[in-house]
């Protein structure tokens, strides 16, 4: 397949499943465009395997490397996207439990995870080794900031909760891309020990090199806009710093995705106190808007045609199934014992562990990484199984997560 004809094809199918939800389902855009694209895929693999536009649709997620798409250029856009609507000063004000959130949590996560599922594999008379077990749960515990921030609009959930659930999902996918890749480190190289050295100096190199870079990025961003007044141009300035920032993140072998959460919190918050005029501020929201928007629907369709080629079986799919309820329980480890820590000194909403539990999407990110996987690390067997928890995530819990909200009655202060 062309490249104009992957272009052609996935904006024409994204804007049909947009279309279509919008018109008659109504759902929450990206929940609603990936249950669409979902059952398009399981339909045409029953009935059409031998239609054309079967075929297309094979071509195109065959062509298509969703890892690569996703991590290399998809996820810059959307996380820049994202920051740039963060208010700062409410972000300060909620440090501590995304800071908290966002790295002891996740890393409560991967291990109670990671256990689990070797122990369960073991229990099926398959045993993976602990070490893949462990990756598994790395790349499985980060809320998905792409699910979690789009899904957020529609759930009616007070708003310093939503501030802890989004800016945890922003800042976390950077620690556990850290933590991920220190454990496939550890994996490939044969041995199955940690080496906290190691460790240490992947997470200063990708981590605190990508937030400082993602610091310089956007002052370098606002001090460029504000010395001139033409709203076409700021907002060229904006994409250079997405494109080039990440891309250049990349070749010093730093946190990209955090690089760009920093430079989209500057750079939104700077250009609101008056560095900009209020024609540049109308046309930089409403483009970052719009890029969210469009973005979001193709990589949902994406990810609900990828139904096409991934293997299954059925030993996998119960496997899959108990581990939904692996990382729910997880999940909630990991937001009890944060909290508990932190109730002595900060005031928590009400039923704020079940919001932050059901509220912990997964989403592109936890499948992008499954599938950077090799064969001999049980690539195959998590792939499926991600996938099952990403759908059953966002489906299920993204289209309950305001009804629970409501429900509990949970309240600010």
């Amino acid at each position: 397949m062309q490249t104009q004809e992957i272009i052609t094809f996935t904006i024409v199918l994204a804007a049909i499943f947009a279309y279509i939800n919008h018109r008659f389902i109504k759902w929450p855009p990206t929940i609603g465009i990936m249950a669409l694209s979902l059952i398009s895929s399981i339909a045409l693999a029953t009935f059409g395997s031998r239609s054309l536009i079967s075929e297309k649709a094979l071509q195109l997620v065959n062509s298509l490397d969703f890892q690569d798409v996703l991590m290399n250029f998809m996820l810059s856009f959307l996380l820049f996207a994202g920051a740039i609507h963060i208010d700062l000063g409410k972000l300060k004000r909620e440090r501590w439990p995304i800071i908290i959130l966002a790295t002891l949590g996740i890393l409560l996560s991967t291990f109670i995870v990671g256990g689990s599922v070797w122990y369960l594999f073991k229990l099926f008379g398959l045993p993976i080794p602990f070490i893949y077990c462990l990756l598994f749960g790395s790349l499985i515990s980060p809320t998905d900031p792409i699910a979690v921030l789009s899904i957020l609009k529609e759930a009616k959930i007070p708003a310093s909760l939503e501030l802890k659930i989004s800016g945890e999902s922003l800042f976390n996918d950077g620690v556990a891309v850290v933590i991920f890749i220190t454990i496939a480190e550890v994996a490939r190289s044969g041995t199955g020990d940690f080496s906290f050295p190691l460790a240490a100096k992947l997470f200063a190199q990708e981590a605190i090199g990508g937030l400082l870079f993602g610091g310089l990025l956007g002052y370098i961003g606002y001090w460029a806009m504000r010395s001139i007044d033409d709203y076409k141009v700021e907002v060229m300035i904006t994409l250079a710093i997405v494109m080039g920032g990440y891309f250049i993140a990349g070749k010093l072998h730093i946190s990209g995705p955090l690089a760009m959460v920093i430079a989209g919190i500057i750079t939104g918050n700077k250009v609101r106190d008056g560095a900009v005029s209020t024609t540049t501020l109308d046309y930089l929201d409403k483009f970052w808007e719009l890029i969210d928007e469009i973005l979001n629907a193709i990589l949902f369709m994406l990810m609900g045609l990828e139904m096409l080629i991934i293997k299954i079986d059925n030993t996998i799919l119960i496997i899959g199934a108990i581990c939904i309820v692996i990382i729910l329980f997880a999940r909630w480890v990991s937001v009890v014992i944060p909290i508990s820590l932190l109730r002595y000194k900060i005031k928590f909403e009400r039923n704020a562990v079940a919001i932050l539990t059901w509220g912990g999407l997964r989403g592109g990110l936890s499948v992008a990484m499954a599938l950077s996987l090799s064969t001999a690390m049980h690539r195959d067997e998590f792939v499926l199984i991600t996938y099952m928890i990403v759908v059953f995530s966002i489906i299920v819990q993204g289209l309950t997560i305001g009804k629970l909200a409501k429900k509990l009655k949970t309240s600010d202060g």
